[in-house]
């Protein structure tokens, strides 16, 4: 029945988690003719939705509207909508612990709430980025454990690997190929025919455990060759030679070589975080996943990197870092976005603030810097204009942001240290890159 109803679009979906992979979900839903929930405990979310309005930079006001205006998506924080609904995409955050290991806090409270309210029937789909075994092991016992029904007989559950790329102009929601796991040929089957509503390609495959490894794959595979460049740039940089030149000239090879970029450390939501969540799950099986957690060192390293740089250029003035004046560009943990989630940048700011900085940053994106779950005490500070870079002993390129005019910045700053490349046109003394 539930696979009839989604062939005739009368199925109603409901998206956990209304953030950078949530959200987009929701309005390719409404889009193809599905009525939606969008379910979420920040009530902050709820009200500017029910207005029309979007916390998300890249996600213009026009895109909500038309969700209001046609009446097919809601937005609630109420969890008995869940009742009422055929699927339900869970979209919630997964980070890990002081220890650096899984949380599965928000995932487990997710499915306490859902659970109490489920009915036969249902298709319940993961999303969240975790360790293969999470869906099967944490998600499924939950579900059943709150429901009193049985998995894979009364609904049915599966998995698919959230592929968002913040403002990509080249791939969207629906051009990214979809993988979808489950442990059931009628949840694979279901699932499958779901996702197929709004994605181009669709990748089965036989089992959860298969979709919950190929994200982490994925990302471990950004995470080790970035690690890679990061360990060249410094080895390099001691020979005097430019990194940046040289990954252009290798990357004229038509074989054989992939160009990554080296950086200030890795930020946002997958790739500082992911590769942990198998090497915490490989010591299960007594495995020692030692090339992903040295991958991990060097660029947990990178910050450290950038504050030496940072103290070299200030040396070189007559300054001490202590009680010098440095502003941060780029909060966002990626060029042209408005997400700071484990941007590196906090790290640098603590770092210099404790060695007797005075900090601020900019970035056109955020102005203001939002509750976050590490350093708390930054939230509430705000991008300073750009106009007084000359009263500034030191700016630091962070995020390499399009709208800067770097031949401005340097011209009006006093040294820039360069951790992007971003000046990389552009002849100065004043540039130091890092």
């Amino acid at each position: 029945m539930l696979l009839e109803r989604i062939q005739k679009k009368e199925a109603k979906i409901g998206v956990v988690g209304l953030g950078y992979v949530g959200l987009p979900l929701v309005i390719e839903f409404c889009k193809s003719g599905f009525s939606v929930t969008g379910l979420d405990i920040d009530e902050k979310k709820i009200e500017a939705l029910s207005k029309g309005k979007s916390f998300i930079k890249h996600i213009p006001d026009e895109k909500i509207q038309a969700l209001n205006e046609v009446g097919s998506f809601k937005a609630s924080s109420d969890f008995e909508q869940i009742k009422n609904l055929d699927c339900i995409l869970i979209c919630v955050p997964t980070p890990l612990n002081k220890n650096r290991e899984p949380d599965m806090s928000y995932i487990v409270s997710t499915a306490k709430q859902i659970a109490p309210h489920m009915k036969k029937g249902q298709l319940i789909v993961l999303e969240s980025t975790t360790y293969p075994g999470t869906t099967q092991d944490v998600l499924l016992p939950e579900l059943e454990s709150g429901s009193g029904l049985k998995g894979n007989e009364d609904f049915f559950v599966a998995y698919s690997p959230e592929r968002e790329d913040p403002n990509n102009k080249d791939y969207t929601t629906a051009s990214i190929p979809k993988v979808i796991g489950s442990d059931h040929p009628t949840g694979l089957k279901i699932s499958e025919a779901l996702y197929s509503c709004i994605i181009d390609t669709m990748v089965p495959v036989s089992s959860t455990r298969v979709a919950e490894a190929t994200k982490l794959m994925e990302n471990i595979f950004r995470s080790v060759n970035i690690a890679l460049v990061n360990e060249l740039k410094v080895v390099f940089d001691k020979m005097e030679i430019d990194i940046w030149e040289v990954i252009e000239a290798s990357s004229t090879k038509p074989f054989g070589f992939m160009p990554f970029y080296p950086g200030p450390g890795l930020g946002g939501h997958c790739i500082p975080i992911d590769p942990f969540y198998l090497t915490w799950k490989a010591r299960e099986y007594n495995v020692s996943t030692r090339f992903i957690e040295l991958a991990g060192e060097v660029n947990i390293s990178m910050p450290e990197y950038v504050l030496q740089k940072t103290f070299g250029a200030l040396n070189q003035s007559g300054k001490s870092v202590k009680n010098s004046k440095i502003l941060l560009l780029g909060l966002a943990y990626k060029k042209n976005v408005d997400d700071h989630r484990e941007s590196v940048t906090f790290k640098i700011m603590d770092l210099l603030n404790k060695n007797g900085a005075t900090v601020d940053y900019n970035d056109p994106y955020i102005p203001e810097i939002m509750p976050v779950r590490e350093y708390k005490q930054f939230v509430g500070k705000k991008s300073v204009p750009l106009e007084n870079l000359n009263q500034y002993d030191l700016a630091i390129i962070l995020t390499d942001h399009s709208s800067y005019n770097y031949e401005a910045i340097v011209e009006q700053s006093k040294i820039v240290v360069d951790t992007r490349n971003a000046c990389g046109k552009i002849k100065s003394d004043k540039i130091i890159k890092a």
